[in-house]
């Protein structure tokens, strides 16, 4: 079940038909080292990154799809510190509880390819990527792999960030043009409340640090109406796709599931509540599918 806050859709409804026309000249993007999955998570690519970094991520297509099989591919940004400490089979050793991480098969189901990102090799940890989130070249970064899984699919590539991951969603899909900007992005359970007494100066970063007006790409925000999450008040969704210029948004708050919803507080903030939509998601990834597919969540 979910509630629907708010659809937006412009008269110009060729909007998304043009942004799945991916250009050809995006090929010569690819500069990834790939290593070949041996019955695991999907393949593992390494892309150069900022300041002699570089940055891993698992990619795998949907079953039954050749190498340029398939029309949409999805960057998958996980919440916490975002170190999934990717294994050679891309597999994570870490997050294994992140929702984007449990949605796998059901996006691949949906028939999108996947690219499931790692922290940079300078912010590893429990902490990873902290502050790091809201940097420029923590955007340009991102802009890299979209080119990346752009070229290797021929397809149009969206950014999915759930919980933290929504920081790194948004300061990509404001700051990035050309052949390494998102198609769309779909930001689940976002960080739209810091703590701004916190030891950790970054803890208070949220997605209004960052400049919403600037995305003019579709736009899904998706909550669940039991979150009780101090970092995620689904009572606050709308006021990001205010913010946005996007061709496209929807505001959606999920119902239902097995997930405690228990008090308000930092314990909430995990995946195997509702802030993760434990249990719900095949219903979470088939409404995603549907926006991406021009429709409604």
């Amino acid at each position: 079940m979910q509630l629907e806050f708010q659809f937006r859709y412009p008269a110009a409804t060729t909007v998304f038909a043009a942004l799945l026309l991916v250009s050809a000249t995006a090929a010569s993007l690819a500069q990834s080292n790939t290593a070949p999955p041996a019955d695991g998570c999907g393949e593992v690519a390494t892309i150069e990154t900022h300041g002699g970094t570089t940055t891993r991520y698992a990619f795998a297509r949907p079953p039954g799809t050749s190498a340029q099989g398939g029309r949409i591919a999805l960057v998958l940004l996980v919440g916490g510190g975002g170190h999934l400490d990717l294994d050679d089979k891309g597999c994570p050793r870490a997050l294994k509880g992140n929702s984007l991480v449990r949605s796998l098969p059901h996006f691949h189901g949906a028939g999108f390819a996947t690219a499931l990102v790692d922290a940079p090799s300078d912010h590893p940890g429990e902490d990873g990527l902290a502050g790091f989130r809201i940097a420029l070249p923590h955007a340009d970064d991102l802009g890299k792999l979209i080119a990346d899984v752009r070229a290797r699919t021929n397809a149009a590539v969206w950014l999915a960030g759930t919980s933290r991951g929504t920081i790194s969603a948004v300061n990509a899909a404001a700051r990035l043009s050309g052949p390494s900007a998102p198609d769309g992005v779909v930001l689940t359970s976002v960080l739209m409340s810091g703590q701004h007494r916190a030891l950790k100066a970054w803890v208070a970063q949220t997605v209004f640090d960052l400049p919403l007006e600037a995305i003019r790409v579709p736009v899904l925000v998706v909550g669940h109406a039991a979150d009780k999450c101090v970092r995620s008040p689904p009572d606050l969704m709308g006021n990001i796709t205010a913010r946005t210029n996007g061709a496209r948004t929807q505001v959606v708050a999920v119902t239902g599931g097995p997930g405690r919803s228990g008090p308000p507080g930092i314990d909430a903030c995990e995946g195997r509540a509702p802030h993760g939509y434990v249990e719900q998601e095949a219903e979470v990834a088939a409404g995603i599918a549907r926006f991406i597919r021009g429709g409604s969540y």
